[in-house]
This record gives structure tokens, C-alpha cells and sequence, in this order.
């Protein structure tokens, strides 16, 4: 509860006037973008876990609970680990190319990145979050964002393969972090909102450890993304293959 008030508040912080300023290069831009990924994940091969909390109005909370292995940008394979039913079901990203196993099929069968995995959360969401290389970044201002100056810029795909149409997106300028982003479609409708939030060490540096994604339509329905057990690993190219997947252990 404690953590959904802190983000709503922040989610009304950001949402108050962007001051504007002249739109700035597009070099700043990205390599604000790029820091902002960093600050997230490493972007050397790594692994780690994230547990995915539902909540709706009427229903229980449902739990999932994935690790992701991760080499570069475009290589990323997510392993269900609970529930213990879809245990054994893997996403294979390679570059934008999408794939989930399943134990009782024989071949993995193809998926888009914007199909629901679970809750407010996209395929995308866990398997590919290179917003640098996905999107083509625009500063287009500055917000206050709950006491800190943040860059308030425009993220337009650089493609119909990536997981969102357009991306509004709010940068720490003192931290390089990200704060707060807006998700839409390709028909410019605004889809959810994520507030970056729990700052603390991960894998030897400060980084949000939680994502609190909500539903646009919907804001009572959320979903929380909590990241631990980070660490980096030498993860062989053959890992990220289609022929691999049989032979994860998990």
C-alpha cells in the first residue's frame, strides 16, 4: 500500500507542467536514454530474478516469478519459475524475433514482444527493455519530478517490431535514473504508466529495484515488478538459441 501511494504521488508530481526548453541534440538525448538503460540493468551478460505481484479490485494477488539471463541487447532468454505449473516455459528474444517453449510442445512457437505475459505486463516488458535501441529519443523539456529536475523527452519506435508505438519517459538529471514513463499504441492511446521506484544496491550499484506498472483505463489494476538476486554471468552464445531451450536447468 505504502509503495502505490509513493508512486501515485510521484505520478502527480510528473504529470504537473513541463517546463520548456529548446529541444536539445539528439546525441544528449540518446546518451541520456542510454544512461537511464544502464541504470536499470547491466549491459553486460547478466542474470536475474524478478517476482510480478497482480492486483485488481475483486480478485487474490497473483504471483509470478521469472529469471531473466541476458547477453548484450539482443539476446534474452526468461524462464518461468512459478507457479510451479508453467514451470519449464521459456521466452527467447534475439533481436527483436520473439519465441516461448513449452515442455509439451516439440517447437517454440513464435510471439509478439506487445502480447500480454501477465497482469499489465508485456513480453517486451521482461524480455527486451533496451529502450536506446528500440526508440529514436526527443528532449522535449524539464519536470519536477518529486523535488529533482528531470528530463521530460519523447520516445518514437524506431519500428513496428518493438513492444510500444511511442514512449513518454521522465530522466533524473542528477542520477541518470529514470522516474516515470508513459506506454502508448500504435494509435496513439495511452496503454499504462510505469513509476521506477525502491532505489537501492543491486548488483553492486544503486538502481531501481521495482517497476509499479498500471493500467491506463484501469489504474486500480497494477502490477509490481520487484528485481533481485542480480549478478553477472558468462553466458555462451548457444544459450540463445531455439535448439538450447530443451536443456535449461533450472
Amino acid at each position: 500500500m505504502a509503495a502505490s501511494i509513493t508512486a501515485l504521488a510521484l505520478l502527480l508530481v510528473a504529470s504537473s507542467s513541463i517546463a520548456q526548453v529548446p529541444v536539445e541534440g539528439d546525441e544528449l538525448a540518446r546518451s541520456v536514454v542510454e544512461k537511464a538503460d544502464r541504470s536499470r540493468l547491466p549491459q553486460d551478460a547478466f542474470q536475474v530474478d524478478v517476482a510480478i505481484t497482480t492486483t485488481a479490485p475483486g480478485k487474490d494477488p497473483e504471483i509470478r516469478k521469472y529469471r531473466i539471463l541476458s547477453k548484450g541487447n539482443d539476446n534474452t532468454v526468461v524462464l518461468t519459475l512459478e507457479p510451479l505449473i508453467d514451470r519449464g516455459q521459456i521466452l527467447l528474444m534475439r533481436g527483436h524475433d520473439l519465441w516461448i517453449f513449452m515442455p509439451n510442445l516439440s517447437q517454440p512457437i513464435r510471439l509478439s514482444v506487445a502480447q500480454r505475459l501477465t497482469g499489465q505486463v508485456a513480453n517486451g516488458d521482461l524480455a527486451r527493455a533496451n529502450f536506446a535501441t528500440d526508440y529514436t529519443p526527443r528532449i522535449v523539456g524539464t519536470s519536477d519530478c518529486g523535488g529533482e529536475l528531470c528530463y521530460a523527452l519523447e520516445l518514437a519506435a524506431v519500428d513496428r517490431s518493438v513492444t510500444y508505438h511511442r514512449v513518454s519517459y521522465w530522466i533524473s538529471q542528477k542520477t541518470g535514473r529514470p522516474i516515470r514513463a508513459e506506454f502508448y499504441s500504435l494509435s496513439d492511446q495511452l496503454l499504462k504508466t510505469a513509476v521506477y521506484q525502491n532505489v537501492r544496491n543491486l548488483g553492486g550499484q544503486p538502481r531501481p529495484t521495482e517497476i509499479l506498472i498500471s493500467n491506463a483505463l484501469r489504474a486500480e489494476e497494477k502490477s509490481l515488478l520487484e528485481y533481485s538476486n542480480l549478478k553477472l554471468r558468462d553466458l555462451p552464445d548457444k544459450m540463445f538459441t531455439k535448439e538450447y531451450l530443451k536443456k535449461f536447468d533450472y
